[in-house]
């Protein structure tokens, strides 16, 4: 009987685990954690309280995350001895933030519902609250992932774009991703909120495609600004606002875009090239459907999975240790049949 107990639990935990990577829904943690999306929207709203920044910057962890691999939360696990992870990936480092704020709703949700919400929902719902908190529209989201077991720093670096990007190579890129040319201009959109470093900038203003000049599509007096906030030779990490109403979710980044003012030459990119071009047109003149299709793309980006066998993280920067609890199991079914 033990034995039999044993291998009973073994087979429920794969069971599980195929059925919740090929399943998501948005009643997922109805039963067995109905308080979850209530739970990360207060977290949120204390961290925007806190700083502003903090939540574009943890809805900036869902793209990251999503495009390596699928929505695994794979981003969040720090480095090991025997793993690089994609914190540092080129992408990443000194560029993504915020990684406490998700510390904080990992615990609040442990608290209340313990082993139950993964990470990789975790990063779903915030990303989402991110975008309500800042005056975006509200969205049902699916839930149902699973936290992978590992991370990968070599994908991440091969995969994930940089603000050097043009037009062309996101388009491809995002393509790769069954995502439309339509998603990808609306989901840039989420740079409606935020930040940039000026580490991300500086060619354009000074060697762009090295030609020693700057770019020429950068609005005059935008670029005068720049120029002081982002001196030749100058901290790499200070950041400008990425469009001109930073802490407000709405369409104001494509009418930036439109005359030319793009902080990040993936954004602008995105107005000078003609596949491109008429959908930030339609965005900057219409906010309701930018947002019909900022939404239509999140889903999409959030649909995108690995098949890859997954866990519920009690930490979502540590990989759980399988045998102590299969380990737990046995002993428990153990006593039981003494």
């Amino acid at each position: 009987m033990t034995y039999t107990l044993f291998f009973f639990f073994l087979f429920l935990q794969s069971l599980d685990l195929s059925a919740m990577a090929a399943t998501l829904g948005p009643k997922f943690y109805s039963e067995s954690c109905p308080q979850a999306e209530f739970i990360v929207k207060d977290v949120m709203k204390k961290a925007m309280k806190r700083e502003p920044r903090s939540i574009a910057s943890v809805m900036r962890l869902q793209f990251h995350d999503c495009f390596v691999n699928g929505c695994d939360a794979s981003l969040l696990l720090d480095d090991t001895p025997n793993m690089l992870g994609e914190k540092l990936a080129l992408s990443n480092i000194n560029s993504l933030r915020s990684y406490e704020v998700v510390d904080e709703v990992k615990e609040a949700l442990e608290r209340e519902c313990p082993g139950v919400v993964s990470c990789a929902d975790l990063l779903i719902m915030a990303a989402r609250d991110a975008v309500v908190l800042s005056g975006g529209p509200n969205w049902e989201v699916k839930l149902g992932r699973l936290d992978s077991l590992t991370a990968s720093q070599e994908d991440s670096n091969q995969i994930m774009p940089s603000p050097r990007s043009n037009a062309t190579y996101l388009i491809d890129l995002f393509s790769r991703f069954n995502l439309s040319v339509q998603d990808l201009v609306a989901l840039s959109g989420s740079h409606s909120i935020g930040k940039g470093r000026c580490f991300s900038i500086v060619f354009r203003l000074y060697n762009q495609s090295g030609s020693g000049k700057p770019d020429p599509t950068i609005e005059p007096k935008f670029r005068e600004k720049l120029d002081k906030l982002c001196p030749l030779g100058g901290e790499g990490n200070v950041t400008g606002d990425l469009d001109a109403t930073p802490e407000i979710f709405d369409n104001q980044y494509f009418k930036d875009l439109v005359n030319g003012r793009g902080f990040l030459n993936s954004d602008q990119t995105l107005f000078t090239c003609p596949i491109t071009r008429e959908y930030v047109r339609e965005f900057s003149v219409s906010q309701e459907k930018f947002f019909k299709a900022f939404v239509e793309g999140m889903i999409k980006m959030g649909d995108l999975q690995s098949g890859r066998p997954g866990v519920i993280r009690r930490d979502c920067r540590v990989a759980n240790s399988h045998r102590p609890r299969i380990e737990v199991l046995f002993e428990t079914s153990n006593r039981k049949d003494k």
